[in-house]
């Protein structure tokens, strides 16, 4: 029981880091900036429900994508341990990830609904999101639903936040979210590390059972 706490409080650390609500929130005051309170609600809401929609489709079919494309998971973990890393990098040395800007690019073009797009995907749930929910809801049905139920908490503070998104930025100031951004990058570097670690790990064991058969 407590191994398994344990495991939830690290894939909600995980997703924390790489979805990074609070770093979001300056992006998603741009985007609905001349919206009504309602439609801010109504925003933040079907923002959310997208990517949560996006990351339980992969979580549950996930593995099957990678059957298909010839994919291992030992592979997956590798990379996506990388690309966290690096995205965890990224935050440390500038003031937004990668996914991010590009967000930020996207919310100049005219979309037919920016809960979709940018806000949903990429924000939200970018490539980052979507393989640390693979490789967390990997190894059997428990850590599935670890992984959803995780994921979903985050969903449901990552809706208040954006609600209150003027007054959290008001209380904390651009100074303290700028520090918070570093030290979600330091822990999303780590989990990245820990990922590659394990992929290789995993690589080698699968090498030296091929080499003794």
């Amino acid at each position: 029981m407590i191994e398994k706490l344990i495991y939830a409080s690290v894939v909600f650390a995980g997703f924390l880091a790489i979805m990074n609500p609070i770093a979001s929130i300056s992006i998603f005051l741009s985007l609905t900036d001349n919206e009504s309170d309602e439609q801010v609600k109504k925003i933040a809401f079907q923002s959310i429900l997208t990517a949560f929609l996006i990351v339980v489709i992969f979580a549950l079919v996930g593995h099957y994508l990678l059957k298909f494309f010839g994919i291992s998971f030992t592979a997956l973990r590798i990379t996506g341990g990388i690309l966290v890393a690096i995205i965890g990098y990224e935050m440390l040395q500038s003031n937004q990830s990668s996914f991010n800007r590009i967000s930020e690019k996207t919310s100049d073009e005219e979309e037919s609904s920016v809960a979709i797009t940018p806000l949903g995907i990429p924000l939200l749930a970018g490539p980052g999101v979507i393989i640390t929910a693979m490789n967390f809801s990997a190894g059997g049905i428990i850590n599935l639903i670890i992984t959803i139920l995780a994921f979903l908490l985050l969903c449901v503070i990552t809706y208040f936040v954006f609600i209150f998104g003027k007054e959290i930025k008001t209380i904390v100031g651009a100074n303290i979210l700028r520090v918070m951004t570093k030290l979600m990058g330091i822990i999303l570097t780590v989990i990245g590390t820990q990922m590659f670690i394990e992929g290789t790990y995993r690589a080698i064991i699968e090498f030296k059972s091929f080499v003794y058969l």
